[in-house]
């Protein structure tokens, strides 16, 4: 279904006879927002006016659910179960991408063909937070975000480590890193979703150019946050001074300290991008 949100512009694209619909809004470099289950809800559409905000051009299209809708329980189930005898997404693949992330490329390939600059960004939450690392195989994509990257489903050991790449793509993403391109990764530290082993795969291959911001959800910790919490830049944000999802961290330089090394021009895009992400009020290591 095709709904209008507030502050964005609504198209329709294609790529590979596949169209979807597309909220697009800002000015500035580019990035992909790519929503998390159920859909775009409201609390999504207002991480993307954020970005928008800080001077981005937010490109978000809707690959499941219904745009603008609240989150639900009944919701979040029936659209798993449809993104799960998808075609297009691979829930519990160990080394395969899913297909979609071949669209979502194309897209970025367009969007950095018609703003330039030195590459697009990428976030990506839940069922797609580890889209960015198959999207980084292409060079337009640079500092790529996943946020709580639940997929493939950690059903079993083998997938609470995995990623859903192959050897190959592996070796293909560690060389991105290895040019300059740093990925970033943010969860809550008892996400049943997102494992210990699943950050422990990043970090072995990556190494100091994967910046992990984790936000202790454990029994006890000290603001309270739910062990089941997920949504680390949307439904789980909590919106008051001082909690660790509002407040950040200045780890700007700490991050070119951990390896970022542009090979583009235009560095001052990706300092942008990444100094957003480490230094307004969403998350905090």
């Amino acid at each position: 279904m095709v709904i209008e949100l507030d502050g964005f512009n609504l198209t329709e694209v294609t790529y590979d006879g596949v169209t979807r619909p597309m909220y697009r809004a800002g000015s500035g470099p580019g990035v992909v927002v790519i929503h998390e289950i159920p859909g775009i809800t409201p609390p999504v559409a207002e991480f993307g006016r954020t970005l928008v905000a800080a001077g981005f051009t937010v490109f978000m299209p809707s690959l499941f659910g219904t745009p603008g809708t609240r989150k639900t329980a009944g919701y979040t189930i029936s659209t798993i179960v449809r993104a799960c005898v998808s075609k297009e997404f691979h829930c519990l693949a160990l080394d395969r991408p899913s297909p979609v992330t071949k669209w979502l490329t194309a897209l970025a390939r367009d969007v950095h063909s018609e703003l330039g600059g030195p590459g697009v960004g990428v976030v990506g939450m839940c069922l797609t937070g580890g889209f960015g690392l198959a999207m980084m195989l292409d060079p337009v994509v640079v500092a790529p975000v996943l946020s709580q990257p639940a997929t493939p489903f950690p059903i079993g050991k083998q997938r609470k480590a995995s990623l859903g790449l192959s050897s190959e793509d592996w070796a293909k993403v560690e060389q991105r890193v290895e040019d300059g391109c740093a990925v970033m990764g943010l969860r809550f530290t008892d996400d049943a979703a997102v494992p210990d082993e699943r950050f422990a795969t990043l970090r072995d291959h990556l190494g100091n150019n994967f910046i992990a911001v984790e936000i202790d959800s454990s029994e006890g910790n000290e603001y309270g946050i739910n062990a089941k919490a997920h949504s680390v830049l949307t439904e789980d944000l909590v919106n008051e001074p001082g909690h660790p999802t509002q407040k950040l961290s200045r780890r700007q330089s700490s991050f070119y300290k951990h390896g970022w090394r542009s090979p583009w021009s235009g560095r001052a895009f990706v300092s942008s991008w990444v100094a957003y992400l480490m230094c307004e009020p969403w998350i905090v290591p």
